[in-house]
C-alpha cells in the first residue's frame, strides 16, 4: 500500500459530519438542459476519496483520504471537505450524431495508439499530478480533450458506460490522444447497495461498451461516490481509484473556483478529481494546465504515476524521491 493510502486514516469524525450536512436531494439543472443530476448518494453510504472527505472503508468502516482535514475553505488554500455527490449522468444529451461503434480490431488500432502517445515519465524523479475526470463522456469532452492537447498533458477519464453508448466516437478520440479509460460504471448506482450480480452487471455492461468504442476492457475502477466495502473489493479485482483533491466542481458551477482549488491543493503525486460532463469544468482546465506547468508539475495518467503497476486501492501516490 502506498504511504499516500497510508495516510487515509485520520479526522473521520469531522469529514463524515461536513458530508451529513450536506448529503440532501439536489436536483440541477446542468448546463442548459442537456444533463440532469437528481439523486443525491445515500447518506453514509459514499464517500469521496481524501482531501478530507470520507470513503466507506472494509466492512462498512469509514476511511478517510490522506491529505487534510474537512473544513476549511478552499480561499485559504486547503482542499475542500468532499460530500457526496449528485447522480451524474445524463437523462437527455443535445442533438448528437455520434459516430457507429468502432469493430473490436478498430478500436484495438486506437488502444495501440494511445500507448505509443504517452512518453515514459520516472515520477519517482519528478513531480507529477494525475488529472482525472467523472461521469464522461459529454458534450464538452471534446473541448477538454483539445486543452489537455495544448499542453500535452495526459489524464484519466472514468466513464460511465451509458454515456460511453451515446458518444462512443469521443472516447475512442480521448483513448487514441493516450489518456487512459477506467470504468465508472454502467449507470453511476452505488456498488455498496447492490448484490454481487448487480455489481457484475454494472462493470460488465460498462465493460462492453468501452470495449465497442475503443477495443479494450479498462484496467482500472472508480465506484460511484466513491463508496466501496469488503465486499465490493472482493467483487471487483481490478485497482480502485480514489482521489486526494475534490474540487467541488459538481456543486459549485463556477471555473474560477474549480481552478483555484485546483491549484491550490495539488501536490506532487495528487489524484485530482473533476468532472467534464460541466461546462464550468472544462472552462477551468486551461488555467489549471498553464498554473500546475509554471509549478512544474507534469500531467500523467494514474497508471503512469504508479509506474504501470497502481495498487489495489488508490487515494495519491508518493513525492519523489530526494537525492
Amino acid at each position: 500500500m502506498s504511504a499516500g493510502a497510508r495516510r487515509g486514516t485520520a479526522r473521520v469524525a469531522a469529514a463524515v459530519a461536513m458530508a451529513a450536512a450536506m448529503c440532501a436531494t439536489v436536483h440541477q439543472r446542468l448546463d442548459a438542459g442537456t444533463i440532469q443530476a437528481a439523486a443525491m448518494a445515500p447518506a453514509g453510504s459514499a464517500a469521496v476519496g481524501p482531501a478530507g472527505s470520507a470513503a466507506v472503508g472494509p466492512a462498512g468502516s469509514a476511511a478517510v483520504s490522506p491529505a487534510g482535514s474537512a473544513g476549511p475553505s478552499p480561499a485559504l488554500g486547503t482542499t475542500p471537505s468532499a460530500t457526496p455527490r449528485p447522480t451524474q449522468h445524463p437523462t437527455q444529451h443535445p442533438t448528437q450524431h455520434p459516430a457507429p461503434s468502432p469493430t473490436a480490431s478498430s478500436g484495438a488500432g486506437a488502444a495501440v495508439a494511445a500507448e505509443g502517445t504517452r512518453r515514459s515519465v520516472d515520477c519517482r524523479q519528478v513531480k507529477c499530478v494525475a488529472l482525472t475526470f467523472d461521469d464522461g463522456p459529454g458534450p464538452y469532452t471534446d473541448t477538454l480533450l483539445r486543452h489537455l492537447a495544448a499542453h500535452q498533458a495526459h489524464a484519466t477519464f472514468f466513464v460511465v458506460g451509458q454515456n460511453v453508448a451515446a458518444y462512443p466516437s469521443v472516447l475512442r478520440r480521448a483513448a487514441t490522444a493516450g489518456h487512459e479509460i477506467g470504468s465508472h460504471t454502467w449507470s453511476h448506482q452505488d456498488l455498496t447497495k447492490l448484490s454481487a450480480a448487480g455489481v457484475r452487471s454494472e462493470l460488465a455492461r460498462a465493460d462492453e461498451a468501452i470495449k465497442a468504442a475503443a477495443g479494450f476492457v479498462p484496467a482500472l475502477v472508480r465506484p460511484p461516490y466513491g463508496a466501496f466495502d469488503d465486499a465490493v473489493r472482493v467483487r471487483i479485482k481490478r485497482p480502485l481509484v480514489l482521489w486526494s483533491v475534490d474540487t467541488l466542481d459538481w456543486l459549485h458551477r463556477d471555473s474560477a473556483r474549480v481552478a483555484r482549488v485546483a491549484i491550490r491543493s495539488a501536490r506532487p503525486g495528487s489524484v485530482i478529481l473533476f468532472h467534464d460532463i460541466h461546462r464550468t469544468t472544462v472552462r477551468a482546465i486551461p488555467r489549471v494546465l498553464k498554473a500546475l506547468s509554471r509549478k512544474g508539475y507534469t500531467f500523467v495518467t494514474v497508471s503512469q504515476l504508479f509506474d504501470g503497476r497502481p495498487p489495489r486501492l488508490v487515494y495519491e501516490g508518493d513525492a519523489p524521491h530526494r537525492n
